[in-house]
């Protein structure tokens, strides 16, 4: 199935992840009694503090989510992966992590676990969040960076 003006695009695929997503957050949170943020998680496991889950839960978090992909390539086989080379991955995995720390959360704590118990803070932070990807996109697009092929 194509949707106009995306011929990549997969909803299907799109829908049965977030379906997903959603339930892991939803067992996280009704199983262990936390919010299934993976920057507080990651943390945890790095010692940095962070989550109230015992230190080898996070890490068994943290090495299951590569894992999880990982399994899902080996069924359904590698997709093509493009991206603008090492140094704009560091430094954007480094920004990510400096906005994490200072939102108090990333994506998946406030645009899933947040939302969905209509944490005030948390729309907000989504919102940045949105407006921070538009921007980026509109500059690299003005620049001439293509980040995907």
């Amino acid at each position: 199935m194509t949707l106009p003006g995306f011929p990549d695009a997969a909803p299907l695929a799109g829908l049965i992840g977030g379906g997903l997503i959603g339930l892991a957050a939803a067992i996280m949170l009704l199983g262990m009694g936390r919010i299934a943020g993976v920057s507080g998680i990651a943390a945890k496991a790095a010692g940095l503090g962070g989550s109230g889950m015992d230190r080898l839960s996070a890490w068994a978090f943290v090495i299951g989510l590569p894992l999880g992909a990982l399994v899902v390539i080996l069924i359904t086989g590698m997709p093509q992966v493009s991206f603008a080379g090492p140094a704009p991955l560091v430094v954007a995995g480094l920004l990510v992590g400096f906005g994490t720390r200072i939102g108090s959360g990333c994506t998946s704590g406030h645009g899933v676990c947040g939302i969905s118990r209509l944490s005030a803070r948390s729309i907000v932070a989504t919102l940045v969040f949105i407006c921070a990807g538009i921007a980026t996109v509109a500059i690299m697009n003005a620049f001439g960076w293509q980040v995907l092929s």
